[in-house]
């Protein structure tokens, strides 16, 4: 079976999701896994597309960096589908891992991306720190008390997080740190 994992880090990215499901459909997936999530949030469509694969699967993602987060992050999702017996493919690399060759390539790309991806939140970091010495960086707009409430209610009646966030015009991040926080307090 050729099993597929697409994945976005937000849901403004539609545009990009639609393009990796129909590549995915093109090379001939049967069952695609697809979530928008952060590469930094659980990812339970992969973890579910990973337990779903199989003796003599093939996984297929469209680029590298949309599997994995890190050189150990790919390392041990590589290893545990060759365990499975199972080959990975990224459609961009033309790589799969079947062959001693592509599983080296992989690793040499594994690292350059991880560099890269390091030294982004450099500038990042770096970026925000002159824009606060500028006095322009005031960071995440403060949410109101009625917001708060809004988004509480509106869960509470059983609305979904995208909606609540459309609704009050806030991030849907906002809406799931919200909520968190309430689920928190109730903890204690």
């Amino acid at each position: 079976m050729i099993i597929g994992y697409a994945r976005t880090s937000t849901i403004e990215q539609q545009a990009g999701f639609d393009a990796q499901i129909k590549e995915l459909q093109s090379v001939g997936c049967t069952k695609i896994f697809q979530e928008q999530v952060s590469s930094q949030s659980k990812r339970i469509q992969l973890e579910a597309a990973l337990e779903y694969a199989r003796d003599g699967d093939v996984f297929v993602v469209t680029k590298l960096d949309r599997l994995a987060r890190s050189m150990r992050d790919l390392m041990t999702i590589i290893d545990g589908l060759s365990s499975k017996n199972v080959t990975v493919r990224i459609l961009n690399l033309g790589l799969d891992t079947q062959t001693p060759t592509a599983k080296l390539i992989l690793n040499v790309l594994g690292s350059i991306a991880q560099f890269e991806r390091e030294m982004m939140l450099e500038r990042q970091r770096e970026g925000i720190a002159k824009a606060k010495a500028d006095g322009k960086y005031r960071g995440r707009k403060p949410i109101s008390d009625e917001q708060r409430l809004s988004i509480l209610r509106l869960s509470h009646d059983g609305f979904t997080k995208a909606v609540i966030a459309k609704q009050l015009n806030v991030g849907e991040a906002t809406v799931y740190r919200i909520l968190a926080e309430e689920r928190k307090l109730k903890a204690i």
